[in-house]
């Protein structure tokens, strides 16, 4: 019973986060998604380990939650706007995919070939960023942020198993 209400909650409250996500204003998203980036990306940034971003644009499509958002780097900063003119690379995800790659539970490959997690553009770029996420030290962040993340991702990937029939059910064919 309580696999069955953690499965119903990984598959239901994405789409309950849909609309609060669409009506928080992009600013209030861009400032604290900015502060985060470049504070968990600082070393790389000062070491102008993101020049491959440079007049580039990165589309980040949380596809269950309806949010997009552009990323370049400038000035070795990360730079997050609403749109681009151009995308030279996308990742498209659900939300339950994109936590799990954050919190290193999952790997962005196997996903993409799982068709989970959908990366188009250039190939090049596309594989400089995902080696850039593999990068990144979850000890940057904050404590409480990275025990919250383990906690959502250990519970997303306990909620997206397929439960097993029990042994009698297995064994017995149906009519």
């Amino acid at each position: 019973m309580l696999h069955t209400l953690r499965r119903k909650l990984v598959h239901t409250v994405p789409g309950l986060l849909a609309m609060p996500a669409k009506i928080l204003p992009f600013s209030l998203q861009e400032k604290v998604l900015s502060q985060v980036l470049n504070r968990v990306f600082s070393e790389g940034l000062e070491d102008d380990e993101f020049e491959f971003l440079e007049q580039k644009w990165l589309q980040v499509e949380i596809t269950d939650l309806g949010i997009n958002w552009f990323i370049s780097c400038k000035d070795n900063k990360l730079v997050i706007t609403p749109k681009a003119d151009v995308v030279d690379v996308s990742f498209k995800g659900n939300l339950n995919e994109l936590v799990l790659i954050t919190a290193r539970k999952e790997d962005p490959d196997t996903l993409f070939f799982q068709r989970r997690l959908k990366i188009e553009g250039d190939t090049e770029l596309g594989l400089e960023v995902k080696n850039m996420l593999d990068s990144f030290d979850l000890d940057e962040l904050p404590k409480p942020v990275t025990t919250l993340l383990a906690y959502l991702a250990d519970f997303i990937q306990q909620g997206l198993v397929e439960p097993e029939l029990s042994s009698a059910v297995k064994g017995k064919a149906i009519a």
